[in-house]
């Protein structure tokens, strides 16, 4: 985790990052994003809106991947946040979602956050939803067929949660 930084993503950073924005929600695998959402309402989505979006970097200042970070829901709610994470194709298998999760509650808890919460974690990303697991998250619950997948067609979501 030590070769990688973090840094508040900038517009120029998301830019670069966004041919795999792209690619990721248009795969349609993963994000209930809509797949042919344009770069500027991309940005505002991921960048803006969250209370903090984070690019991650390697020693070269190339982005591995980045995440936000904002309240899950609003007053009574806020105190429990939601992330979401990409990982550029090539750092994949290298542990930079690990990191960016591991990362990502420290600074909710510097925030004031008491919990973090997974809303619609796809099913059928094994990889993650293991990783998420080992990381503490329990599944809270399953929604039946709620993600149109590419290739599967409708397949369950769950809600991941842990208290921070």
């Amino acid at each position: 985790m030590s070769a990688f930084t973090y840094s508040t993503m900038s517009h120029a950073d998301f830019m670069a990052f966004w041919p795999t924005f792209q690619h990721i929600v248009a795969a349609q695998e993963t994000y209930a994003i809509e797949p042919d959402i344009s770069a500027e309402d991309a940005y505002r989505l991921w960048c803006l809106a969250p209370r903090a979006t984070l690019a991650v970097k390697d020693e070269t200042g190339s982005i591995l991947g980045t995440y936000y970070l904002k309240p899950n829901a609003a007053g009574p709610g806020n105190h429990v946040c939601n992330c979401g994470y990409m990982v550029a194709p090539d750092a994949r298998g290298k542990g930079v979602a690990r990191a960016m999760c591991e990362h990502s509650q420290q600074l909710a808890r510097e925030l004031g956050f008491s919990a973090m919460q997974f809303n619609a974690v796809v099913a059928t990303n094994e990889v993650a939803v293991a990783l998420w697991q080992r990381l503490g998250f329990a599944i809270v619950g399953t929604v039946p067929n709620a993600y149109r997948h590419a290739h599967l067609g409708e397949v369950d979501t769950y809600v991941m949660h842990k208290p921070l």
